[in-house]
């Protein structure tokens, strides 16, 4: 398992392509990973790149789902709902399908940001609005999400 990190500014051009920039596309190649992708509809205004063994992976878990049951057959259809691969030209660029870009709002100026085996795409504006929302105490969302006060501090101090 590969792990991925940081926040990247980029553009995208006239036709629909970013270039990945450097410290991602390192980050990649650091762990011989090709710049082969799947890009799907993410979850807020968002667009989530995986490359295609984390896809497999995650498609995998997502086809056990039980087609009879309604919201696990409608989750399925959200999550591959524009669901297309993507393939880095040698300019390392990545042509963004336009009614994915058009989902997210996509704009010239955009946001990467890498966290654990993905990438989320975001219209810049879109992201800093996303960012306005941020808790005023992240140690008490941290509390809520790792479950006491103790657990979420060792944690932190852990890393």
């Amino acid at each position: 398992m590969f792990r991925l990190t940081g926040e990247y500014q980029a553009t995208i051009d006239d036709k629909g392509r970013l270039k990945m920039p450097s410290g991602l596309a390192k980050q990649f190649l650091d762990q011989a990973i090709a710049l082969n992708f799947m890009i799907n509809r993410g979850f807020e205004k968002c667009l989530n790149i995986y490359p295609k063994t984390v896809w497999e992976e995650t498609a995998a878990k997502v086809d056990r789902l039980n087609i009879y049951d309604q919201d696990e057959r409608q989750f399925m259809r959200y999550f591959y709902r524009g669901a297309t691969a993507v393939i880095a030209d040698t300019a390392e660029r990545l042509l963004i399908p336009k009614s994915l870009a058009d989902f997210a709002g996509l704009k010239k100026e955009i946001v990467l940001f890498a966290y654990q085996n993905m990438v989320e795409l975001w219209d810049a504006k879109e992201y800093e609005a996303a960012l306005a929302n941020e808790p005023g105490q992240f140690s008490e969302l941290a509390t809520k999400v790792f479950g006491n006060k103790n657990s979420a501090q060792s944690l932190i101090q852990q890393a």
